[in-house]
């Protein structure tokens, strides 16, 4: 994790701090900070909390996991001494949901208790996912003070919309729809020095860094900062998602077919800017042979990707444990991959969810047909260990363990060209509601509407793109003219 640490500096020299809240992904706050010109501390000294110019409370994982360290540093008392003054200070996604009175998801644990407001499980159907993952529109309410658009969210809890809000308090919001819901995304007083988010600003692209900036120069820091990036146009509900897939062998990027014949395929980093420029909504990095190796995924590259793009990264290869898992989040990723060690120990994934939360986990289900081609068998080690686990059960069984997602490849149509895998994809989908990332198989964009249309949420591919066959962008536009939800730069 990048950034550096409050203890040697000066109180009142720290522009902009972190609150190390013990459950938060910094990585990406801190990397989106530093693009902006403004490189933050990371600080659990609530005496550094109250001296600096502006603070900003992240977090990942559940109430409950955040507040008793947050208490017992003082830091709730710090934090709340600044919204009561009105001095510049950020929430981020759980850092966000701490400003409430309390959680459904943490019963009985207290909030900081600066909104008289309650967070609520957002109501999931057979047609709305929760987690509640992707891209979704951020729509200000009267007299708030910031321009937003197309934000990337990866929640399970929000404030409702509905009931009273303490607008009598100087409060001011944002709202999100989604399967006709509508919560509280974003609220903000003293004239917008005082924000929070529970969209991730971070990973937004360049509506998301402009809103930083915006919040940036409200506490007198906003000289000199560079934005870049048009505005999304506005989609009422989540958005379907283009992710290119980055399989990574020793610091290159390489492509196969059906994890075979490996070839070099560029640059990691350049591949990763440059598809966020082309319109990219998040990416995976999957490194191919950690798991063989015995090794979790090169940390390394990990944090250059992150701190050259800002949208969400999934990272996967190697991971065994939770330590491995925060290792990754620490180096840069928003959510952590899991094939081989949750087969092998499927508790593995409740674990995970327990201390990062579920939208911080995903389940790479590689799964192959059985030679009487009537259902899909799991396959681990890129494919050289046939399982005999059911796919679709295995995929329903990770749900109620904890993943929040599924990235479900077909290893029979991986780098083919001959499109994914539907069958398999509708299969999961009547069992399960978490979002699904479909892959393999990918050789146009009319392929990614169809796995769209059969019931993924967000379509992956990787040949495509590396060879210059097409562009991000091109298919979106061609998604868009098919007639799919898409957010389009």
């Amino acid at each position: 994790m990048s950034g550096q640490s409050a203890g040697s500096t000066s109180l009142d020299a720290v522009p902009l701090a972190v609150i190390a809240t013990g459950t938060a992904n910094l990585a990406s706050v801190l990397a989106a900070f530093s693009r902006l010109g403004v490189p933050p501390v990371v600080t659990a000294d609530p005496a550094v909390v109250r001296a600096a110019r502006a603070v900003v409370l992240p977090g990942v994982g559940s109430l409950g996991g955040a507040m008793p360290g947050v208490r017992s540093r003082g830091l709730d008392v710090a934090v709340a001494e600044r919204v009561a003054a009105g001095r510049p200070t950020l929430g981020v996604c759980l850092g966000a949901q701490m400003f409430a009175s309390a959680s459904e998801e943490s019963p009985g644990v207290p909030a900081l208790g600066l909104l008289p407001v309650e967070v609520k499980r957002l109501p999931s159907s057979p047609t709305v996912r929760v987690p509640h993952m992707g891209w979704n529109a951020a729509v200000a309410e009267a007299d708030f003070p910031f321009a937003l658009g197309m934000m990337y969210f990866a929640n399970s809890y929000a404030i409702a919309a509905a009931g009273n809000w303490p607008s009598s308090d100087g409060w001011t919001r944002a709202t999100t729809t989604v399967g006709g819901h509508r919560f509280v995304s974003a609220f903000a007083k003293a004239e917008g020095r005082v924000l929070a988010c529970q969209f991730h600003p971070e990973l937004s692209g360049g509506a998301g860094e402009r809103l930083l900036a915006a919040w940036l120069a409200k506490a007198g820091l906003g000289p000199g900062l560079r934005t870049r990036g048009g505005e999304a146009p506005v989609h009422n509900g989540l958005t379907a998602r283009v992710v290119p897939c980055l399989d990574v062998r020793d610091g290159r990027v390489v492509k196969g077919v059906k994890f075979a014949n490996l070839r070099d395929a560029g640059d990691p980093v350049e591949r990763a800017v440059a598809y966020q420029r082309q319109g990219a909504d998040e990416l995976v990095l999957l490194d191919v042979s950690a798991g063989p190796e015995g090794r979790r995924a090169a940390l390394h590259t990990v944090a250059a990707v992150r701190a050259a793009v800002g949208i969400p990264v999934c990272v996967g290869g190697g991971l065994r444990s939770a330590e491995d898992a925060s290792a990754m989040l620490d180096a840069g990723a928003d959510k952590v991959g899991v094939n081989s060690a949750a087969v092998a120990r499927p508790a593995l994934l409740g674990e995970l969810a327990e201390r990062f939360g579920r939208q911080c986990v995903v389940l790479s289900l590689d799964a192959a047909r059985r030679a009487d081609g009537e259902a899909w068998e799991v396959v681990t080690a890129s494919g050289r260990n046939r399982t005999g686990l059911d796919a679709v059960a295995w995929a329903v069984e990770a749900v109620t363990r904890g993943a929040g997602e599924i990235l479900l490849t077909s290893h029979d149509r991986d780098g083919t060209g001959e499109g994914y895998d539907l069958d398999l994809l509708r299969a999961i989908r009547q069992r399960v509601t978490v979002p699904i990332i479909a892959s393999g198989g990918a050789a146009s964009a009319a392929d990614l509407a169809a796995a769209l249309g059969a019931g993924a949420d967000a379509a992956l591919a990787a040949t495509i793109f590396h060879d210059g066959h097409t562009t991000v962008g091109d298919v979106k536009a061609a998604l868009v003219g098919a007639g799919l939800a898409i957010r389009c730069l």
